[in-house]
């Protein structure tokens, strides 16, 4: 799914994208609900719903499903100036999760060219989202997210032209070994996955 957002394209760096994990759903700009079930490849009993949100500064991705919720937030987020990690890894809400993050540096043919091959992609995915900032084709924002087994995955690209720069992220949700698919999920929503501060953090 790809769409036209309708905001103003702000002046924004890569350098000003910071991670979180836990929180509230932001106000959103495009959202796409993705239910896990067999056609994307969920084990039995892991049913539940993948939000992917698209935010005037990136995105969300909120997990409802198998044993506790999980909201992940990668934007320009108000008061936190620290620079994404290289990668993290933690156990949330029953959970083993992770998350990794590079930055790009592209000449601007060779941008244009990557921005375009992606939003392609993303265009005739299943389960994708994209938004492109108006004034700049090249300026987007695009989440492509994948189940299979006991794990949840997604990936996404942050675009910003004016640098020559394409962060690009992954994370995932696996359940361990020993929780069942099945078991029930507490209840308190996006809360159950609060933010836990500084995460441990391993090489990429």
């Amino acid at each position: 799914m790809l769409t036209t957002l309708q905001t103003s394209y702000t002046d924004t760096r890569a350098g000003d994208l910071a991670w979180q994990l836990g929180g509230e759903p932001l106000p959103a700009l495009a959202v796409r609900d993705l239910r896990l079930d067999d056609a994307c490849g969920a084990p039995d009993g892991l049913r539940g719903t993948l939000q992917l949100r698209l935010l005037g500064a990136s995105h969300q991705v909120v997990l409802a499903a198998g044993p506790g919720d999980c909201l992940e937030t990668v934007a320009c987020l108000p008061g936190r100036r620290t620079p994404l990690p290289a990668r993290v890894a933690e156990r949330v809400a029953g959970w083993e999760y992770e998350f990794a993050a590079r930055i790009e540096e592209l000449p601007p043919h060779v941008f244009e060219a990557r921005a375009q091959e992606l939003l392609a992609l993303v265009e005739g995915h299943p389960r994708a989202l994209a938004g492109v900032f108006p004034g700049d084709p090249s300026a987007f924002t695009a989440l492509v997210a994948h189940c299979e087994d006991r794990r949840v995955h997604w990936r996404t690209w942050h675009a910003y032209p004016q640098e020559g720069r394409l962060v690009c992220t992954r994370s995932s949700l696996s359940l361990p070994v020993a929780v069942r698919p099945e078991t029930t999920r507490p209840a308190g929503g996006a809360r159950a996955a609060a933010d836990r501060g500084a995460p441990a953090q391993v090489g990429w």
